[in-house]
């Protein structure tokens, strides 16, 4: 009996000191723990996706790739497969399982002896506690804090929201956070599509994620994922059958479908911009937001491939500056030519290396072992470049060289049509120049296309919308606007002769015209359309260049205009997205509008957190979709100029298209109307201009500034891109005139002399003037007149 009870007095005091030990544990560390509550309002981070306007997937913003999935929503048999894996008395444990912690000490001690890693035993609520609130660190203090917590993340949520929170949070390896998002990046499918050796695949992935890589270690990953069958078996889950048949399969990676349709990297990086600046890293990169562009995807095809085009053109009328570098091994040419760098957003130009070089052609090869051939042809514009271009191009040996690495482009035909056969390719230069191309809605200013550069992987700077440059020429439209507003018209004589000005501590300016000729009196039209310096300058002078700062500053050219009169000529910088909506605002009738990239911006559940159009439209949800006429929409752009001069400057630069610096244009035979600008030196070459419906502004220049060249114009350097592009862009469309404002009227009117057409007269026009202001007209105030003041003698 004394031995009984010593026995059981032992035991209670043993139980008192365990109790007492297992409180003051879960006192000592359950202070301080971190709030378990916040998982209630927890939303993982989620990938942000920027969509075109047709809808299509343009680009992916996350730190962390996931795609959130209730748990509701995922199939019954991935649940089950992470079930079997990971914690298969989930929903029966309180958080922790104590016979399964007995097992793994078990376990574990014959593991120590043979000198093996230990094994967990870990469950699902566990690793919630691990993942979101104390780390992996490795320590017994990090386990018995992750219990506790387990026992309270048990009492205060449902064990589906812990289901839910797992299967979305776990990192699954290949850059993939959740199971969604790995179901995406190993196997391109849905979670609803996967197999159920798939899905086993994957359920095995926690615990290790590298260990079982199936492309570096795929005999682990299929041991892997038949292990977690097997289990699936035992616990019921699938038939003994079915897991047999799975397990005879590999473990097959499918790489994700590309879903990039077209690529718009400038584009892209200034939505990444806008999107930062509003809402913030963190909602960026892990708001789950879907942005709907203004992106038009045809039309973003044809700007990168009308710039590169363009660039290239011109850079080869400037010479051959050589290879781009090269291969020092013969018999190791593939391996040296694939690490040899190459831009990967050119797709239509190949990186070769020259493996033979004959008199008419030479064999060039590529990384991946095919070989080509590059006629004498298409090398003869390799002249050297130099202050003088060199000698002419008589054999292929005089431009390459074997194992020299340049870049190629397939060709079909030569410049005469006549067919080549397959496997002919062009010689390129990568351009020493760039530019930038930015085409935008005039009516919404919904930018449709934007390309900065030649290729973003050789330059990230944005040069339709960070390069501040000097328009030039193209600038004076504003000018002559001003004047149109003051009374001058199309008509107006306004003399083109030397003028001069005394800048104090600077000198005498004295401007001149491009050719450094004077042409006397001429009309104002005609300054406009042949870009003449002198009359802009006189023009500018009369009108008052306080009054024509104001104007830039209202078309948002410039912030602020220095009133010198050298601003006249487009000597101030701005930006090439800036000036193309300022003619955006001429023919649209002189209504503002301002450029935006994105449309609406939706958050992770739906909802529109921003919309560039915040018009109210109660019809619009009324009407049905194929209503013939569709609902009207309040126009609440505010009018920054009269849409009838507007219209004047509209119908002169037209003329500019049609007979004066912009000739080159009318190849598009489309009603179009533009200006070119070229900068002192040639440093800057522009063309913007517009159709009814599209304007389109188009740069090219060096990024350090420097001449393009002698006689290198905005005409021969930038009108041909904006050519090339309107051709294509307008191609499917019909061809519509420019709108007439109520309160114009067109008059016949000679183009030289700048009074009404006679009889049988040649270069006729309609010209366009407001009421009582053309030739003949009874002015509202005295008498006819061509300008201010009745007459022309205020500007000579």
């Amino acid at each position: 009996m004394k031995t009984l009870a010593a026995i059981l007095l032992g035991s209670f005091v043993l139980a008192v000191v365990g109790v007492g030990g297992i409180s003051y544990a879960l006192h000592h560390f359950g202070r301080g723990l971190p709030d378990y509550r916040q998982l209630a309002d927890y939303d993982p981070p989620v990938v942000t996706r920027i969509h075109a306007g047709d809808g299509r997937l343009m680009a992916e913003f996350a730190k962390e790739k996931r795609v959130f999935v209730p748990v509701a929503a995922m199939p019954e048999m991935v649940v089950q497969a992470f079930l079997s894996a990971e914690d298969k008395t989930f929903y029966s444990h309180p958080g922790v399982d104590l016979p399964g912690i007995v097992r793994a000490a078990a376990t574990n001690v014959l593991r120590w002896i043979r000198g093996q890693r230990p094994v967990g035993a870990s469950t699902i609520t566990q690793q919630v506690a691990k993942n979101f609130l104390v780390g992996n660190a490795v320590s017994i203090e990090r386990k018995i804090k992750e219990a506790i917590l387990a026992f309270r993340i048990e009492r205060a949520f449902t064990k589906d929201r812990i289901l839910e929170l797992y299967l979305n949070e776990i990192y699954l390896g290949f850059g993939a956070y959740g199971a969604a998002a790995a179901a995406l990046n190993y196997f391109d499918k849905s979670l609803d599509d996967l197999t159920l050796g798939e899905a086993a695949f994957l359920a095995g992935l926690p615990k290790a994620p590298n260990n079982y890589h199936p492309a570096r270690r795929p005999a682990a990953a299929r041991a892997r994922r038949d292990y977690v069958l097997n289990r699936m078996v035992d616990d019921g889950h699938v038939s003994r059958a079915d897991a047999l048949r799975e397990a005879g399969k590999p473990v097959v990676v499918r790489k994700p479908s590309e879903v990039l349709v077209t690529r718009a990297d400038y584009f892209v990086e200034e939505v990444r911009r806008e999107l930062h600046e509003r809402f913030g890293e963190d909602r960026l990169y892990g708001g789950g937001l879907s942005v709907r562009t203004t992106l038009d995807t045809r039309l973003q095809g044809i700007a990168d491939r009308t710039l590169r085009s363009g660039l290239s053109v011109y850079d080869r009328r400037h010479g051959w500056r050589g290879p781009l570098g090269r291969i020092e091994s013969r018999s190791g040419w593939r391996r040296e030519l694939s690490r040899f760098p190459f831009p990967d957003d050119l797709s239509e130009w190949r990186p070769a290396v020259v493996l033979a070089v004959g008199r008419d052609s030479c064999t060039i090869g590529f990384r991946n072992g095919e070989t080509g051939v590059v006629p004498l042809a298409e090398l003869q514009w390799a002249r050297r470049a130099g202050q003088r271009l060199g000698p002419l191009v008589r054999k292929a040996g005089d431009v390459l060289s074997p194992r020299d690495v340049v870049a190629v482009e397939a060709v079909s035909t030569d410049s005469a049509g006549e067919a080549y056969s397959p496997g002919t390719f062009a010689l390129r230069q990568m351009p020493e120049v760039d530019g930038a191309l930015v085409a935008l809605d005039p009516h919404t200013g919904r930018v449709l296309a934007m390309t900065g550069g030649f290729s973003k992987n050789r330059s990230e700077f944005n040069r339709a919308t960070q390069a501040m440059r000097q328009p030039g020429s193209a600038f004076k439209p504003f000018v002559f606007l001003a004047a149109l507003d003051a009374g001058f018209t199309p008509a107006s004589i306004v003399l083109d002769a030397p003028f001069a000005i005394n800048q104090g501590a600077g000198g005498r300016w004295r401007p001149t015209n491009y050719n450094r000729k004077f042409y006397g009196p001429t009309p104002l039209r005609t300054g406009l359309e042949k870009s003449r310096n002198l009359m802009t300058v006189r023009l500018a002078s009369n009108v008052g260049m306080e009054t024509v700062a104001k104007y830039a500053e209202r078309f948002g050219i410039v912030d602020r205009m220095p009133p010198m009169l050298s601003m006249s000529l487009g000597s101030g910088e701005t930006t090439l997205l800036r000036l193309t909506t300022a003619y955006a605002m001429l023919v649209n009738g002189g209504k503002r509008i301002r450029p935006t990239l994105i449309d609406k911006v939706q958050g992770r559940n739906g909802e529109t957190v921003f919309r560039h159009d915040r018009r109210l439209c109660a019809a619009c949800r009324a009407a049905r979709w194929d209503a013939a006429v569709p609902p009207r929409l309040p126009d609440e752009r505010e009018e920054i100029a009269d849409s009838r001069t507007a219209y004047q400057i509209v119908s002169m630069l037209q003329g500019v298209v049609e007979r004066g610096t912009g000739r080159r244009v009318r190849d598009a035979r489309r009603p179009l109307a533009g200006k070119t600008g070229t900068t002192n030196e040639s440093r800057d070459a522009w063309f913007v201009g517009f159709s009814p419906d599209l304007a389109v502004g188009v740069f090219v220049g060096y990024d350090a500034p420097r001449s393009l060249g002698r006689s290198e114009t905005g005409s021969s350097v930038a009108a041909p891109i904006f050519g090339r592009f309107m051709t294509e862009a307008l191609e499917e469309r019909a061809a519509v005139p420019f709108r007439v404002p109520p309160g114009i009227r067109l008059v016949r009117m000679d183009l030289k002399t700048g009074l009404p057409a006679r009889p049988g007269a040649r270069d006729v026009i309609l010209e366009a003037f407001l009421p009582n202001t053309a030739p003949g007209d009874p002015a509202p105030e005295g008498p006819d007149r061509y300008g201010p003041g009745g007459g022309v003698s205020d500007l000579y």
